[in-house]
């Protein structure tokens, strides 16, 4: 029997103490941090997207997309920074910026130091920062100035499996990725392989890693892996080489957000490494096609999460 064909649509695969009384004369607490007086592991990486922001601002012209994406980060971090109010160290003052490449090494030092935090962090912080790695690796893309900056580790299933609390969000992850195999392969008729083969052949090779992977740790835990659909049906129709590119792009971004659920749904540094790997995938793979689609900007400030 064959099934019914299932919209796709962002929307259809993410569908997936009191405190204690004080007497009068007790000293107060600090502000929601729980009197924790350690530094903030995300100051540091607020700091510099704000001197980026304004230094991109400063430079104009090409380093306008920079400066938008920067700044968004910077807002995302500091309402997060603010809400605990831990004790802040002054940040070094960054070198001054003459030229479009003078961002090369910042986004790279900033991408580095927001994945090497992501494993360490409560659930909504590692999220957020898994967030910034993966704007700050798209934004490595837009222009060579830029980057390239290096592509995700290929993922591998951590060996301890897949934890019971986290198989939800790999089962949508798993739907995710069937969804875009589909993609890739409707789209082959709208845009030229001499064109755009290898790019085709390289996501379709890599959302089928991610495929085989997810099955594997689903499988291990003794669940039944989602199966893909018979069909799916595009938010817009395909016709052209644009619309197709389109498309391309909404796969990525619904791919990159099912990797993000996985991400805020487990502690185990493992399988956030993993899907971290497949977010920054996902999201830098989803640029150059925003670009050739002409969407704008290019590059998702906070890849995996809501516009």
């Amino acid at each position: 029997m064959t099934a019914s064909p299932t919209e796709y649509s962002r929307r259809g695969l993410l569908r997936l103490g009191a405190l204690s009384t004080v007497a009068a004369t007790a000293l107060p607490l600090a502000a929601c941090s729980g009197g924790d007086e350690s530094p903030d592991p995300l100051a540091p990486l607020l700091a510099a997207a704000d001197a980026d922001a304004a230094a991109a601002r400063k430079l104009g012209g090409a380093a306008a997309e920079l400066a938008e994406a920067r700044a968004a980060q910077a807002a995302a971090l500091k309402t997060e920074v603010d809400r605990l109010n831990r004790p802040k160290q002054e940040a070094p003052a960054a070198p001054a910026v003459t030229q479009l490449a003078d961002f090369r090494d910042r986004l790279a030092a900033a991408r580095s130091q927001a994945e090497q935090l992501v494993p360490t962090l409560p659930v909504y912080r590692a999220g957020l920062v898994a967030a910034v790695a993966a704007g700050c690796a798209t934004l490595q893309r837009i222009d060579p100035a830029l980057g390239p900056g290096n592509d995700a580790k290929p993922i591998s299933a951590p060996s301890a499996g897949a934890p019971g609390g986290a198989v939800d969000s790999l089962q949508k992850a798993l739907a995710a990725e069937h969804a875009a195999l589909w993609v890739y392969g409707l789209v082959t008729a709208f845009l030229p392989a001499g064109d755009y083969g290898g790019a085709l052949r390289a996501g379709h090779a890599e959302h089928t890693t991610r495929r085989d992977t997810l099955t594997q740790l689903i499988s291990s835990a003794k669940e039944t892996p989602v199966a893909t659909e018979a069909a799916y049906v595009p938010p817009k129709p395909v016709t052209d080489a644009a619309s197709a590119a389109a498309l391309l792009a909404s796969s990525e971004a619904d791919s990159a957000a099912a990797w993000l659920g996985v991400i805020t749904h487990t502690d185990d540094s493992g399988l956030r490494i993993m899907a971290m790997q497949a977010l920054i995938a996902a999201a830098r793979r989803g640029t150059p096609w925003r670009q050739e689609a002409g969407e704008k900007p290019a590059a998702v400030a906070m890849p995996g999460q809501p516009a």
